[in-house]
């Protein structure tokens, strides 16, 4: 049986208000790190919020910070001051990053501890049962395979050809967010665990935590208002 003890969290979006109650739900176990699995911000109405939470948090309890999706959207926007790698990053919810600190399109410099927090979350994070990733990992490859090539970063933070396979090449269960869905997934090779916290459409809208090595599910319907 798998021994990880771990709490696995699925993508916040910028729902602080969300994020505490789960975690408040999941205080009955002090011993499990906590490994979120990216999309810290974006599209929600709080993500300074809810990096200055994380920051905070970490001083307490053992936490693993993965990159998502959005944090590399960021760091290509900020770090390399790259214009159409931030009209991308605007686009697709860091408008509502860059309101919840009060800076303005023009003029987005974030502060450094929040800037460092985001350039220092890893690209996954590998147990003995476990591979935990944020968006996914190539379905044809082995683990070890595609922790080899350098290029596969992309698929690890984006990717979604693993979605729907009845089996893939990987030696162990991949858990993942970035690929909303009304429940957790989970099959023999995958747990996804994003359900769209951010989101208003009723079936979704929910924060996830996979409690390891149980294979069980906490959730905390969403309380921010939603977009």
């Amino acid at each position: 049986m798998a021994t990880d003890k771990v709490l696995a969290i699925g993508d916040i979006h910028g729902c602080l208000e969300t994020l505490k109650a789960l975690l408040a739900k999941l205080e009955s176990y002090p011993n499990h790190r906590l490994i979120f699995i990216g999309d810290y911000i974006d599209r929600g109405p709080d993500s300074k919020g809810v990096i200055d939470f994380l920051i905070k948090l970490r001083e307490n309890r053992e936490c693993i910070f993965l990159r998502g999706n959005h944090e590399q959207m960021l760091l290509d926007a900020l770090d390399k001051k790259d214009s159409s790698q931030f009209e991308m990053w605007y686009r697709n919810g860091g408008d509502r990053t860059l309101k919840s600190y009060g800076v303005r399109p023009e003029d987005p410099i974030l502060p450094e501890d929040h800037m460092e927090f985001f350039r220092s979350t890893e690209i996954y994070h590998d147990t003995e049962h476990y591979f935990f990733v944020h968006a996914g990992a190539p379905p044809h490859q082995t683990l070890k395979e595609s922790i080899s090539a350098p290029q596969n970063t992309h698929n690890f933070l984006w990717s979604r050809a693993h979605l729907g396979l009845a089996s893939t090449k990987w030696e162990k269960r991949v858990v993942f967010g970035h690929t909303p869905r009304p429940e957790p997934i989970q099959t023999r090779d995958m747990i996804g665990i994003d359900t769209g916290c951010v989101y208003t459409m009723n079936e979704y809208a929910a924060l996830t935590a996979l409690l390891l090595p149980d294979e069980a599910f906490i959730q905390q319907k969403s309380l921010e208002q939603q977009v």
